[in-house]
């Protein structure tokens, strides 16, 4: 049994896309997922599954969590070695001593078309970037709350991304080494 990172996007926020983790974990055991552990309510998952399609498992969740609660959650599965590549290719160590000024935008696909200058001109000075692989890393040391550049990071990469702060990557990974 293999061991996966699952991250749901735009769920319990602001009150809209209500989904209770411990529903979600009755959902993924229905589909033939072991080991299901969450991490906070805002969708992110690690668990285990002889499951070799993981586009097809993505797409089975959305299906399920439109039938019982009427919306339809990007959903993104990572392998374990995959997450720990986004970690390990991490650009900004020095900012890890501050965990919520930097953020890892997972995309769902490779960036054919990512428009750098763009997100150069977004970006303050303070602020950095690096697009590695399927990771947007974002150090953004005054907050991303009114950052130009986190707000149309998505756009202007034309990938669909949902992203985590370091903290959230740590936990995520801590869960990981447990299920090992």
């Amino acid at each position: 049994m293999k061991t996966f990172v699952m991250l749901l996007r735009g769920i319990n926020v602001g009150g809209r896309n209500k989904l209770l983790m411990k529903e979600l974990v009755i959902i993924l055991d229905a589909l033939g997922c072991q080991n299901i552990k969450t991490y906070i309510q805002s969708g992110n998952v690690v668990f285990q599954t002889d499951h070799k399609n993981t586009s097809k498992l993505s797409e089975q969740l959305s299906q399920e969590i439109d039938l019982q609660h009427n919306f339809k959650p990007q959903v993104l599965i990572l392998s374990s070695n995959d997450f720990l590549q986004a970690i390990n290719n991490n650009p900004y160590p020095e900012a890890e001593s501050d965990p919520k000024t930097l953020h890892f935008g997972f995309l769902e696909s490779v960036s054919e078309d990512a428009n750098l200058d763009k997100l150069d001109s977004l970006k303050i000075t303070s602020e950095r970037f690096q697009l590695i692989n399927q990771v947007f890393y974002l150090h953004a040391p005054d907050g991303i709350g009114r950052s130009k550049l986190a707000a149309q990071s998505e756009k202007a990469i034309g990938v669909s991304m949902t992203s985590r702060n370091w903290r959230t990557v740590c936990k995520i990974h801590e869960i990981m080494n447990e299920l090992k």
